[in-house]
């Protein structure tokens, strides 16, 4: 079963969702047969990569949000990502341009391991205050996942994976999927926002049940048939 995952390293909505589908996939006796993809969206593609700025200067400026109500908003988060295991620090975040992070995260998927860069980079950017804008950064986060430093400078400062990126922010925008986290189950189903472990847990539990558990027999017996053996009445 195939899960595909539209998230941006800024968003922490995608953070805690994350926590909460793995926490959920973790109770169910078919996660060694789910698949997930990362896919790339960027809440905000017109931040210059080249600068950056704390969480409260931006939702002042960008967003129009007063700072007492900005610094409301960032605890309530905070108490949410303490639920789903995260201490957040939106003091030390810094907000830039994901692109190249997005980049990393599609170069590090050839090496199967965007799991594992995804969580790198939400640990640099909301926990550690780390310029995910930077390349040294991010070559720093592939060395920790072992990956060859001179490909990773290569992935984040050239253009060859600009446009997987594009791709799949262009397939977002076609599904008409406008916020994040998105999870598409098997591409039948979709789940959106940062849900509780019980909504992730029963919404995978049902797309299992639909999309790839054997079919429910509802013949009864007796019904003649044919195998590889023959035929029986």
């Amino acid at each position: 079963m195939k899960i595909e995952i539209w998230s941006d390293i800024m968003c922490p909505f995608c953070y805690i969702g994350k926590n909460n589908f793995e926490q959920a996939l973790q109770k169910l006796p078919f996660k060694d047969e789910v698949e997930v993809e990362w896919k790339s969206f960027q809440l905000d593609p017109s931040l210059d990569p080249d600068k950056t700025q704390n969480t409260i200067q931006y939702f002042r400026e960008k967003k129009g949000v007063a700072e007492a109500q900005a610094t409301q908003m960032l605890s309530q988060v905070t108490q949410m990502g303490k639920g789903a295991g995260i201490d957040f620090d939106f003091e030390k975040a810094l907000i830039t341009n994901t692109f190249k992070a997005h980049k990393l995260l599609h170069f590090a998927k050839k090496h199967n391991r965007s799991n594992e860069m995804e969580e790198a980079l939400f640990i640099a950017h909301f926990i550690e205050g780390k310029n995910v804008a930077d390349p040294e950064v991010l070559v720093s986060l592939a060395e920790k996942l072992g990956i060859d430093k001179g490909e990773a400078i290569k992935a984040v400062t050239s253009d060859e994976l600009d446009y997987e990126v594009n791709q799949d922010i262009q397939e977002a925008r076609n599904n008409g999927v406008s916020g994040v986290p998105f999870f598409v189950l098997n591409g039948k189903y979709a789940v959106s926002g940062a849900q509780p472990v019980e909504v992730f847990e029963n919404a995978l539990q049902q797309t299992y049940k639909e999309t790839v558990s054997p079919f429910k027999d509802l013949s009864g017996e007796g019904g003649a048939s044919c195998d590889a053996d023959g035929c029986s009445i």
